[in-house]
């Protein structure tokens, strides 16, 4: 039997599935399921089955406060319902995953595609981390160039200020010539 290999998925793609939450890039477990083709569900109880694995710098779950702000500021399809199910019980907040939690992913996964797909993801990773890398010198260039026009300018304002001095002295009429006599 012929084993299906995996389309890759696009950077900007999975790129777009990043979030920045807490000062860290972060991504959704339901996005990460779905790039998986598991249940949130499943990718989440595979989770807690190997929580030692998974630290703080690895995973963490939202707060409510922190869900429905990320998810009302970006029109997300939520996925999660804050507060009680109409099963009775209460539905639960997202977890996220940063770069490391999302290679971890694809250990407790177990799967061949689980690492295929983690190479994606964490590509993904780089290519946010090189762009923000990349937009780092290009502020600092623009900085420096500001800078120096900043210095330009004073310096061609200063000649500008001298050649008026020197243009208003050079235009005065001369005052009167000889002698001048007062009538008394």
């Amino acid at each position: 039997m012929e084993e299906q290999s995996i389309k890759p998925i696009p950077v900007e793609f999975v790129a777009h599935k990043i979030l920045l939450i807490r000062g860290q890039k972060v991504m959704l477990d339901s996005d990460l399921a779905e790039f998986y083709q598991v249940a949130t569900k499943a990718l989440n109880r595979a989770v807690k089955r190997n929580i030692q694995r998974f630290p703080l710098d690895f995973m963490f779950q939202l707060s409510k406060e922190e869900a429905e702000e990320k998810f009302s500021l970006e029109k997300r399809n939520l996925k999660y319902q804050f507060g009680t199910s109409s099963w009775g019980g209460k539905r639960k907040l997202p977890y996220v995953f940063t770069e490391h939690g999302v290679l971890m992913l694809a250990s407790v996964l177990r799967s061949e595609k689980a690492a295929e797909i983690s190479i994606f993801i964490v590509r993904a990773f780089v290519r946010i981390r090189e762009i923000l890398s990349s937009n780092k010198e290009l502020a600092f260039k623009v900085q420096e160039l500001e800078h120096e026009q900043k210095l330009q300018n004073k310096y061609i304002n200063n000649l500008y200020s001298m050649f008026n001095k020197i243009l208003d002295k050079s235009l005065k009429p001369p005052g009167p010539m000889g002698f001048t006599i007062n009538g008394g």
